[in-house]
């Protein structure tokens, strides 16, 4: 009975800290604004960070459930060699690159910093032998991932979809006889661009466009769902 309790108490407080962080994000999604740009589409100026690219990213696939990751997330510029930031930036709209104007930022990384992003996530409940799978469309360049501080793994390439199982990194209530991962996961991204400066394949980006070239594009830039 006393275990049941404690579940239950556990399970209210992680409710509530989720309401609150939701509160968090509805002002935030308020808040938030396109960059300046010179040219902007119908299409564009009807992006907000309350529906990003809803669509499930693979039509010939079908699930019936899935959740959409895209939208705000926290965001820092920090030193290639350096850790994790205790502070970030502010806030991006994934999963537009960090140079574009629908991003809400507009900045360029360059080779000697990394792109770190943050977001918290909740997941259904999940029977005991269920795994979850974390799917990235396509990210530029390095990518390195962290659910709960826990690091899940590292891809290299800029235009290919590639997914971890972060299963044994979430956090996890027990209740009675199944497994509920509740909300509060943290999930954690840092991407290196080295763009021109190093081998990749990269197309016509280069640091400084001008002429038929254009600007990079960095970090996350699909969509990115469970």
């Amino acid at each position: 009975m006393m275990t049941r309790i404690v579940s239950w108490a556990a399970i209210s407080l992680c409710c509530a800290a989720v309401l609150i962080a939701s509160t968090e994000n509805d002002t935030s999604a308020a808040d938030w604004k396109r960059a300046e740009s010179p040219l902007v589409t119908r299409w564009a100026a009807e992006v907000s960070p309350d529906e990003v690219l809803p669509e499930y990213p693979r039509p010939q696939m079908r699930r019936r459930e899935w959740t959409n990751l895209n939208g705000l997330w926290d965001y820092a510029i920090a030193a290639r060699d350096g850790r994790q930031p205790q502070e970030y930036d502010g806030q991006i709209l994934v999963p537009f690159c960090i140079e574009s104007a629908l991003s809400g930022v507009k900045k360029t990384v360059g080779p000697d910093n990394r792109l770190w992003y943050r977001r918290q996530f909740d997941i259904p409940k999940m029977e005991n032998d269920g795994r979850l799978l974390l799917h990235f469309g396509a990210v530029d360049w390095v990518t390195q991932v962290w659910v709960n501080g826990k690091f899940v793994g590292e891809h290299q390439g800029g235009y290919d979809p590639f997914s971890f199982d972060i299963t044994d990194a979430l956090i996890a209530y027990q209740l009675d006889d199944q497994v509920n991962p509740a909300g509060g996961q943290e999930l954690v991204v840092a991407v290196w661009d080295p763009t021109d400066t190093h081998w990749q394949p990269r197309g016509k980006q280069v640091q400084n466009p001008k002429g038929i070239f254009y600007t990079s594009v960095t970090g996350i830039w699909q969509t990115v769902w469970l």
